[in-house]
């Protein structure tokens, strides 16, 4: 199975993402309003890295209140890791853990469709598992 199965009828125009010159504060106050603990930073319409609330954390952990007025772009993780949509989900989750992050950029053809935690491909995991053990329990049932 391929993160394409997990990303299929998403539109990549809903994907929250910021600017590199966004600031600190303002990138706070979208994944607070969002709910959401990583987003895409974007420089002229590629990734450019990712700002998450362990970003955020290192940042006013070493700076203080002065980092919330800079750049995104100055607390960002980069280089970002990413997928494709061909990308197997096993081989994902696997660089999930190897590497210790919690988010993949989806991109295709120089572009970013979608962005994915490590919670969509657990989901998909447990839903795979849970399929599996009915149809299990329906062969042992029927024969």
């Amino acid at each position: 199975m391929t993160i394409a199965r997990i990303i299929a009828g998403r539109d990549p125009a809903s994907i929250i993402s910021c600017d590199i010159s966004t600031t600190v504060a303002d990138s706070i106050n979208t994944l607070a309003l969002k709910r959401i603990g990583a987003m895409p930073v974007m420089r002229a319409g590629a990734v450019a890295g990712i700002v998450s609330e362990r970003d955020v954390i290192h940042c006013l952990s070493d700076q203080g209140r002065e980092c919330l007025d800079k750049p995104v772009e100055s607390i960002m993780t980069s280089p970002v890791m990413t997928v494709a949509p061909s990308t197997k989900i096993d081989e994902a989750l696997s660089m999930m853990t190897r590497r210790r992050f919690r988010h993949f950029p989806v991109i295709e053809n120089d572009r970013l469709v979608a962005f994915i935690s490590i919670g969509d491909l657990v989901k998909h995991k447990i839903d795979e598992i849970e399929h599996e053990a009915a149809a299990m329990r329906d062969y042992i049932q029927t024969g």
